[in-house]
């Protein structure tokens, strides 16, 4: 298993830093790469055309291999909304169709598709959390199998839900929606890079994802990678980036028709972006040196003892089948109280994120046991 590894990031001695899920801190090698970034852009004369092409060509193989997609599978996006775009832009929704989606689904992943839905005369069907299931993301899962039928137009969910790491059967979702002829759109913004994703086998249409989060990369860098049935689909921009043979200036003025192969004709204009693509670049590199499934291991090492720290308390988190191990919810049985708690815990020193009736948890690898006894120690003295 991976050992801790806070030196490799700027985190202050003390800090009990629970709360990837918010803004990942960065590490020192994307700190670096984008001070480099930075001092390139400071001196244009060294930018040739290549620069333009290289890193991102590098960071789509890197994203590729993280999530076991080809490169020209991957575009590059500013953020996890602008995959959505991309998403409602090119399914069709017609009058008395549906969009399932679960219920407390992040407002990104909602809003196109509600918009779409009323356009066109569809339904939103907002599948809600199963209320005291023995295994909550089995019951939640089989609910939105169950929403699933001929007339759904699109499922649309995160692989993970974003208030308490319930982990959704991913596979099974994809193949219903399948076999529904239903397009299949899944959210890995709070999941890729720290829980194994095998795009192979889920088989979305779309896997969209931000990167300032678990790919511990910098603001407005992110990416989709692309199944078959959308990859000639209508990009949500008219840039001059994305175009066939763009990387040839002498022909920009030819005003090109085609695109650019493969999932580059859904780039967001100016994604060469001199800083942010060498920030996401680094990170990438370092998650796959370490290893998605060694960063999800060693969560667990972090999640089991404060689970067993608060089975005698009020605070009983679900079982770990459940959720993540890198993002899960601890319940608050009088969500009155959570002011008082993030108080004390704020004094402590400990960092995580209120979400609806939860606490939400989210440690990395530079997290180590003593940080969540830290939490584990307030949450059990306000238990009692």
């Amino acid at each position: 298993m991976l050992s801790n590894q806070r030196h490799l990031f700027s985190l202050p001695e003390g800090t009990h830093y629970l709360n990837c899920a918010y803004l990942s801190p960065l590490l020192k090698s994307v700190e670096a790469a984008g001070i480099a970034g930075m001092r390139l852009k400071s001196n244009p004369t060294r930018i040739t055309v290549p620069e333009f092409f290289r890193d991102s060509e590098a960071l789509r193989a890197a994203l590729g291999a993280i999530v076991n997609a080809e490169a020209d599978r991957i575009g590059l996006i500013p953020s996890a909304s602008y995959g959505t775009a991309i998403a409602v832009r090119n399914v069709p929704v017609r009058r008395g169709q549906n969009v399932v989606i679960p219920g407390d689904e992040f407002p990104s992943n909602v809003y196109g598709w509600r918009e779409a839905c009323q356009e066109q005369g569809a339904q939103m069907r907002l599948v809600p959390r199963p209320k005291d299931a023995q295994h909550p993301a089995r019951a939640w899962t089989e609910r939105l199998l169950d929403a699933i039928d001929r007339d759904t137009a699109a499922v649309c969910l995160s692989a993970v839900h974003w208030t308490d790491g319930t982990r959704f059967d991913l596979v099974a979702l994809g193949r219903r929606a399948r076999e529904a002829g239903a397009y299949y759109i899944v959210d890995g913004t709070q999941s890729v890079g720290a829980l194994p994703f095998d795009f192979a086998a889920v088989q979305p249409d779309l896997l969209l994802v931000a990167g300032y989060k678990w790919l511990l990369g910098p603001y407005q860098c992110g990416f989709v990678a692309v199944g078959d049935r959308l990859m000639g689909g209508k990009p949500i921009e008219y840039n001059w980036i994305n175009r066939d043979h763009s990387e040839d200036f002498n022909l920009i003025l030819s005003y090109r028709d085609g695109y650019q192969p493969g999932a580059r004709r859904f780039d967001v204009g100016e994604h060469s972006n001199f800083i942010g693509v060498p920030m996401l670049l680094a990170a990438a590199k370092q998650i796959l040196a370490w290893g998605v499934p060694e960063i999800q291991r060693y969560c667990e090492a972090l999640q089991a003892p404060l689970a067993q720290a608060l089975e005698d308390t009020p605070f009983r988190i679900a079982p770990a089948v459940d959720h993540a191990a890198h993002l899960f919810g601890v319940p608050l049985p009088d969500p009155a109280r959570a002011p008082a708690i993030l108080e004390e815990l704020k004094r402590r020193d400990v960092w995580v994120s209120l979400r609806g009736t939860y606490i939400r948890v989210s440690p990395h690898v530079y997290n180590t046991p003593e940080n969540m006894q830290t939490l584990a120690d307030v949450l059990r003295k306000a238990g009692k």
